[in-house]
């Protein structure tokens, strides 16, 4: 069976996007821009809701063409390209760079990706990743926090049908005061 992770970059009360879909809290030091590289080269295949999915399809197909892309922004548009990559969406018309589109019921081929041979799993936006958490599909949680309190937008967790139990498995410090607590789910 594959791990399903999701990890996000989060705001101290709670959010992964401002009102707006502003971002501007989120600006990652080199070193945490370095330790996401790491994370993403060791995932097999990328789960996207639609709105990470555009995020994410309108700069780094061609970052590592941006001038001044650092060599860890190179190689993060690189294997972005590379890495298999599922979108889950019922208004995107069409994707491209090693995708393919789901319109279905996104947590039944969730667990069917899940329940196949291969390596670790990301999903990425925080509906979607909602879902996969309701279902119980989450086996791993990487929240990394920075110092910002932003009053509102889109939150890392939606509402839960029940209780989930994590274990502590690593913490972290980077430049400005941005901590990751990464967790597993006790099963």
């Amino acid at each position: 069976m594959r791990k399903l992770i999701f990890g996000m970059n989060v705001t101290l009360d709670g959010y992964v996007a401002a009102h707006g879909d502003d971002l501007g809290w989120s600006g990652p030091s080199d070193e945490l821009f370095q330790w996401w590289l790491e994370q993403e080269q060791a995932i097999d295949l990328f789960l996207y809701g639609r709105g990470l999915w555009e995020a994410m399809s309108s700069y780094w197909p061609t970052g590592d063409q941006q001038p001044g892309a650092t060599p860890a922004q190179i190689e993060f548009a690189r294997n972005w390209r590379d890495t298999p990559k599922v979108v889950f969406s019922s208004t995107v018309a069409k994707v491209d760079w090693n995708t393919r589109l789901v319109t279905g019921d996104a947590v039944a081929e969730i667990t069917r990706l899940k329940a196949g041979d291969g390596g670790p799993m990301r999903v990425g936006g925080a509906t979607l990743a909602g879902a996969a958490v309701r279902a119980g599909l989450v086996d791993e949680y990487e929240i990394v926090t920075h110092p910002a309190l932003v009053g509102g937008g889109k939150p890392f967790f939606t509402a839960l049908d029940s209780w989930v139990s994590l274990d502590l498995v690593e913490t972290r410090t980077f430049p400005g005061g941005v901590t990751l607590a990464r967790y597993a789910t006790r099963r």
